[in-house]
């Protein structure tokens, strides 16, 4: 009997183990992915201090998608963070918010060589970074 009952607690063991190492891998892949900015201004290779799309409906829309897309498996679904990353509904309004915003997204964070968020200038475009940005501006909270 003693047998059979060591069998039993490993063959649990084996499939919890097993249900939550399918679960860290079930996000899928991690990659960013492409952002369709099509209907938005074309704001060329530099970088503007501050959002050029505040407030615009199809920059809104497009940063949803975008969010949800790149940013929501760190920040959370609609910018709720469950603790990984920072709350982003919380981020200042207005230039102050984007100067702290575009620093983040393009240059990412690192700190003592660890990676907490990556980099995205090069992989995002400029008018998708700041259709994010003013999405954030519509969800955010005092």
């Amino acid at each position: 009997m003693k047998h059979s009952a060591r069998h039993l607690a490993a063959l649990a063991a084996a499939l919890i183990l097993g249900t939550a190492a399918a679960q860290v891998f079930a996000h899928g892949d991690v990659v960013p992915q492409a952002v369709d900015t099509t209907g938005l201004k074309n704001l060329g290779a530099d970088f503007l201090p501050a959002n050029p799309y505040r407030k615009d409906k199809t920059a809104t829309r497009i940063g949803d998608s975008a969010f949800n897309q790149n940013c929501a498996r760190c920040h959370g679904l609609g910018a709720v963070s469950g603790g990984i990353a920072p709350d982003l509904r919380y981020l200042p309004q207005g230039d102050e918010g984007d100067e702290i915003f575009l620093q983040r997204i393009r240059k990412g964070s690192v700190r003592d060589g660890r990676v907490y968020m990556p980099p995205f200038e090069g992989t995002l475009s400029q008018e998708a970074m700041w259709a994010i940005r003013t999405w954030l501006e519509s969800v955010h909270e005092e």
